[in-house]
């Protein structure tokens, strides 16, 4: 079975985004990026705030509306039609509903074959990187660590708390190629 899609699901500043870029470099054939963060980036300020969009609270938190569920719902049928006309994909995704979040992932990637990897990091070393970073809300990695990922079944769990992004791409691609 070759994979099409890779599904990284884990909390902010996990390293999603790290992996990623590994696995752009150590996978024989290229491999496109989807990541959430780029689908928040491309909504239009509108939608940024209270409402029907998303917004970020003070303390991490994270709040979405009616038109950011329906615009993702868009952007990830879009994403399944991309590994459908032949592209490989990662997905850099953030599961805040747990299994209520993986399964329209898993109803948009029907009939592809899909590797699902949960990326853990300790709650304190994901607070230090969000703190180093300085684009996100203080507190949003330490409430995301462990959330994402209840009830959510993976093939294969990597951790980067004491693994560079490097050593989990390697861990990965096996189970790719």
């Amino acid at each position: 079975m070759t994979i099409q899609v890779i599904v990284l699901n884990g909390g902010s500043s996990s390293g999603k985004s790290g992996i990623v870029r590994c696995l752009q470099a150590e996978l024989p054939t290229p491999w496109l990026a989807a990541a959430i963060d780029t689908f928040v980036d491309s909504l239009p300020a509108s939608l940024k705030s209270a409402g029907e969009g998303i917004e970020f609270a003070a303390d991490g938190g994270v709040v979405v509306g009616e038109e950011f569920r329906r615009l993702e719902a868009a952007w990830r049928e879009g994403v399944a039609a991309t590994a459908r006309a032949g592209a490989n994909i990662i997905i850099d995704d953030v599961f805040l509903g747990g299994p209520a979040s993986q399964e329209p992932w898993r109803k948009a990637l029907t009939g592809l074959n899909v590797l699902w990897v949960g990326v853990r990091c300790a709650s304190e070393v994901a607070e230090a990187r969000e703190i180093a970073r300085g684009d996100r809300p203080r507190g949003m990695a330490a409430a995301q660590a462990e959330k994402v990922h209840e009830g959510v079944s993976y093939d294969l769990e990597v951790d980067t708390t004491h693994m560079e992004s490097l050593a989990c791409a390697r861990t990965i691609t096996p189970h790719v190629t």
